[in-house]
């Protein structure tokens, strides 16, 4: 029986949609990233998607850096930018937003500016071009294998972290930021977004999370010093949670083993880390987590009001002090916001006597939660705005860890 036009047309259209998954695909399999570019090129192509360019948010997610494929011919003939502003560009905005938008490509086309995402990460935009108002649904799915092959290329690529550095970095951010996980995590339980500043100089904070099961494990820990041996310090103690953690202890002895570890390679008293680590229950939304000398977490709640939560905190870590451990806990409700951070966030500034200080600090959070602002964008504006507070100079690591408990999934309940 025949088709008929429509039927052709639409037949043609999943036809040119397999040839373009199905072919990248195959030819991802010893791509490298710098051939990346040409291929989603040849690729979009076959789906009648145009002018296909990939763009990198940086490490500080203030810029969006072009992915160019060696020459890249192209740009000078559209007279596009190599580097676009997060928030001066309509390819900033769909990143900021985390949804895509077009503009005027000329001849009846669009230009569509779709973000790569890498589940809750955001990893940049791609730009393609389509005829018709509507987004294809082979942008997206474009742009969905394009974010899995860069995120399977990035951690042995040197290209990517030169792309995505708009300066140099010092040794102890090096090794900072190839220990921590990525900025954002998001399962329809929870959302965890971090962010480390100053990036390029940072030297003893670290944060982790990670899931097992219904519980997200979160830490976030901050060595004395500024420094390489900082760096060195706040990595032991994170890779010393994270295996204990994963021999099943809980939270009190973990604490007490991270401390035996640090002890064994320091000293005593030599070198002590702050920090918290806790637990999240995602069925239960319960959150248990004790304190080593740290400052209290902050719970936001219905963006509109926020407490501290207290807890007896034991000694740093390292110090052996035998300060007794106590075990917290708090039950959170859907919709709320926990956020784990070291001092140089509240303190940022103190040298010039001008603190950003904890009532800033989180009346911030509140202001960009009632606003509806995804996490991870609600911690891109705080830190631009505290660096911009300082003139983009921090004279201490100053790290947040923020956690939304979305309450229970309805297919889990």
């Amino acid at each position: 029986m025949a088709l008929g036009r429509a039927g052709a047309e639409a037949m043609a259209g999943v036809t040119g949609l397999e040839r373009m998954l199905t072919g990248l695909l195959d030819a991802s399999h010893l791509v490298t990233l710098e051939r990346l570019p040409e291929l989603v090129a040849e690729y979009g192509a076959q789906a009648d998607l145009g002018g296909a360019l990939i763009y990198l948010a940086d490490l500080q997610q203030a810029v969006l850096c072009l992915l160019a494929a060696p020459g890249c011919p192209a740009l000078a003939a559209e007279g596009q930018s190599a580097e676009l502003r997060i928030d001066a560009t309509l390819a900033g905005r769909a990143f900021q937003e985390v949804r895509a938008l077009s503009q005027d490509g000329g001849a009846e086309r669009q230009h569509w500016w779709v973000p790569l995402l890498d589940g809750a990460e955001r990893l940049g935009v791609m730009r393609v071009t389509a005829a018709g108002a509507e987004l294809p649904d082979a942008a997206r799915h474009l742009a969905g294998l394009v974010a899995l092959l860069l995120v399977s290329q990035r951690a042995h690529s040197d290209t990517y972290a030169q792309l995505v550095r708009t300066r140099a970095m010092n040794v102890a951010a090096e090794m900072q930021w190839r220990l921590v996980p990525p900025h954002t995590f998001a399962t329809p339980e929870v959302t965890v977004s971090g962010v480390i500043e100053p990036a390029y100089e940072v030297g003893g904070d670290v944060f982790d999370y990670a899931l097992s099961g219904d519980t997200m494990h979160l830490g976030v820990f901050d060595a004395m010093g500024h420094d390489v041996s900082a760096g060195l310090t706040a990595s032991l103690a994170m890779a010393a949670c994270r295996n204990h953690r994963r021999l099943g202890m809980d939270l009190a002895a973990n604490s007490e083993a991270i401390e035996r570890t640090l002890i064994s390679e320091f000293g005593p008293g030599t070198r002590f880390v702050t920090a918290v680590i806790a637990d999240l229950d995602l069925r239960t939304g319960q959150l248990t987590w004790v304190s080593r000398g740290h400052p209290p977490p902050v719970l936001i709640r219905s963006g509109r009001w926020s407490a501290s939560l207290e807890c007896p905190p034991a000694h740093p870590l390292g110090l052996d002090l035998g300060v007794p451990i106590t075990v917290c806990q708090e039950q959170l409700e859907p919709g709320d916001r926990l956020l784990i951070y070291t001092d140089g966030i509240v303190e940022a500034g103190a040298a010039q006597g001008r603190e950003f200080g904890l009532a800033r600090f989180v009346d911030f959070i509140i202001k960009h939660t009632s606003a509806g602002l995804p996490v991870p964008e609600t911690l891109r504006r705080l830190i631009t705005s505290i660096l911009a507070y300082h003139h983009g100079r921090l004279n201490d690591d100053a790290t947040v860890l923020l956690t939304e408990w979305h309450g229970i999934a309805p297919e889990s309940a």
